[in-house]
């Protein structure tokens, strides 16, 4: 285990904003990791941890779409402030953790790492761990918040601000992305998914052949491209019965099990290299158990077991 953390240094960065929500408190999510100290626990895993604070960015004026997109110009300062903050832990490095923050933060945060990634002439695999495809258009989104059109954004498929962040547009290729947990996709947003080239691993699919098979074959799509692994993960990928404090809550999703189990085949992978952290809500937890189970997470995926795996008999 200690192997994998040998000399890597992590950068936190906070992005304190639910711009692209429709839900208010995710921006209280940075903090909230913090009181956890996720900082801590990262050292005892044996990584060196720098804490860069969070960015700074405009308020949310919450007003009512515009064009087909709600808070464009804002969301845009936010993206740009942490495609700057994620290119500046990677230059120097440094792991970057970005502490969403809303999920429509991941196009700024994966802008950065595909640009590093084409710079350094690095294959570039996401693993989006998520309830919802996030490909949403403003055809198929009646709201217009942001949060639920990332990858359609990051794929080309969205507004100019947006898409030509990076290297862009489009920032990323639909098939450089393997979709996890999915469970609520929009009627006419399916057909756009059906179509598009993403890996999609739902959860009838986890249902039927378990989430070791799935990670198993996921992981070995990304080893085989190789280069750098980046984990976007939203808190609503976990089932509300064990995390109840996201904006968008979906029945049917992973247990805690089956979420640590990802978590560690990561771990054990060794590919991680960047990892987002969107959509915790700490104003819609109840008694700080969704906040505490995203950090149990958040350790495993970088190294805390149970019991060290020679310990089995199994090969």
């Amino acid at each position: 285990m200690a192997a994998k953390n040998q000399k890597r240094t992590v950068t936190l960065i906070g992005a304190p904003t639910d711009i692209g929500a429709a839900q208010r408190g995710s921006s209280m999510s940075p903090d909230a990791l913090r009181v956890a100290e996720i900082d801590l626990t990262l050292r005892r895993l044996g990584l060196e941890v720098i804490d860069s604070g969070n960015l700074a960015g405009p308020p949310n004026p919450r007003a009512k779409a515009q064009d087909g997109y709600r808070h464009l110009a804002e969301a845009t300062a936010w993206c740009r402030s942490l495609e700057s903050a994620v290119t500046e832990a990677l230059h120097g490095g440094t792991v970057p953790v970005v502490m969403g923050g809303d999920h429509c933060l991941a196009i700024g945060s994966i802008a950065a790492i595909a640009r590093f990634c084409a710079e350094e002439r690095r294959p570039l695999s996401i693993l989006w761990f998520d309830a919802h495809a996030d490909f949403n258009t403003p055809a198929t989104s009646p709201s217009g918040n942001l949060h639920g059109m990332p990858v359609a954004i990051l794929c080309g498929d969205g507004p100019p601000e947006l898409t030509a962040l990076g290297a862009g547009p489009p920032i990323i290729d639909a098939g450089q992305v393997i979709q996890i947990g999915i469970r609520s996709v929009d009627h006419v947003e399916k057909l756009a998914v059906s179509e598009s080239g993403l890996t999609v691993y739902d959860m009838r699919t986890i249902d039927e052949h378990g989430m070791f098979a799935v990670m198993e074959e996921a992981l070995a799509k990304v080893s085989a491209r190789g280069g750098h692994l980046h984990v976007s993960f939203d808190v609503d990928f976990l089932d509300p019965a064990i995390a109840p404090g996201v904006g968008t809550t979906v029945f049917g999703g992973p247990t805690y099990r089956e979420s640590q189990l990802a978590m560690e085949m990561i771990y054990d992978s060794g590919l991680l290299a960047s990892l987002d952290i969107m959509e915790l809500n700490p104003a819609l937890d109840l008694h700080n158990q969704t906040a505490e189970l995203v950090f149990e997470l958040v350790a495993s995926l970088f190294g805390e077991q149970i019991l060290s795996r020679h310990t089995t008999s199994f090969n």
